[in-house]
């Protein structure tokens, strides 16, 4: 009988995919755990969730042996991943109000599970609020990933607003080559605009940008093998340069922006202040780049 059964399962199993690693990131906002399968996952996902636990059901996916991790988070206290057949178990041992996301990464070679404090919306209309209970007490659904047209509508902004800042840029080169001022500015963007003029220039492309509020940006550029960070707004500020440790994944941009907390509050506030000069902060921190060798 045994036997039988793993004849039947065998095709299954030589389909699925194989969880090769797992890694547990605790963040001050959020856990995520990320998965890596050794080809690209395209099973179905399943929850079922209860006061305390979360269940996720990854079909098609298998691991040689049962993982545990402990954590001492307010977003996830366990996590066990667990071998079944024909697919693979996820129990989270959660807090309460604790909401979970999961999303693949473009190539479907790794999945993200997110755990995060979940919002409690106050609807004002109460037969709005009674669909969402009910939406929201569903004991299995599955987990829809990224729509490629949300994707897309986030290329277009982005786009638009490194336009935007070009056109800035241009603006403020105008004013720098004013009556007695050299034509060729030795600033490093003013340098890579004249040349995108004379068709010299290498694309420019974006490589992570975050909103810092509903006038300002951070923006992580790619030019000539090198990445900038750039606050772009009101004011369009280098931030730094990057050479060899370049962020690879959102995370290591997410680390760069947390770290730089403080600085980007300064910038901001000096942005709104009309007693310095914006054009004199630029050219103080354009002066001030580190370097990475």
């Amino acid at each position: 009988m045994t036997k039988f059964l793993l004849l039947l399962t065998l095709p299954l199993l030589l389909n699925a995919s194989k969880i090769l690693s797992y890694n547990v990131y605790d963040r001050t906002d959020r856990v995520d755990v990320m998965i890596t399968f050794d080809t690209p996952y395209e099973g179905k996902i399943k929850q079922s969730t209860s006061a305390s636990k979360i269940i996720i059901k990854l079909e098609d996916a298998s691991i040689e042996s049962t993982k545990t991790k402990v954590l001492s988070s307010k977003f996830l206290d366990t996590i066990s991943i667990v071998p079944l057949l024909g697919y693979t178990k996820i129990v989270a041992q959660v807090p309460a109000q604790i909401k979970f996301k999961a999303s693949k990464t473009s190539d479907s070679y790794g999945l993200r599970l997110r755990f995060s404090k979940e919002l409690v919306i106050v609807s004002k209309n109460p037969s709005k609020a009674t669909q969402a209970n009910l939406f929201s007490s569903t004991s299995t659904s599955s987990l829809p990933t990224k729509n490629n047209e949300d994707l897309s509508n986030n290329y277009y902004i982005v786009i638009g607003i490194l336009l935007v800042g070009i056109v800035i840029l241009f603006v403020l080169k105008n004013k720098m080559n004013g009556p007695g001022k050299p034509k060729n500015s030795s600033s490093w963007l003013f340098k890579v605009a004249n040349d995108a003029k004379n068709g010299a220039a290498e694309p420019v492309s974006i490589r992570f940008q975050k909103n810092i509020d509903e006038h300002s940006s951070v923006v992580m550029l790619d030019f000539v093998g090198q990445s900038y960070l750039v606050l772009m707004g009101s004011n369009n500020i280098l931030l730094d340069k990057f050479t060899d440790n370049k962020p690879v994944t959102q995370d290591d941009f997410d680390t760069i922006l947390q770290n730089r907390h403080q600085e980007l509050d300064d910038f901001l506030k000096e942005g709104e202040s009309l007693e310095k000069d914006p054009m004199q902060i630029y050219k103080e921190k354009a002066a001030n780049i580190s370097y990475t060798s």
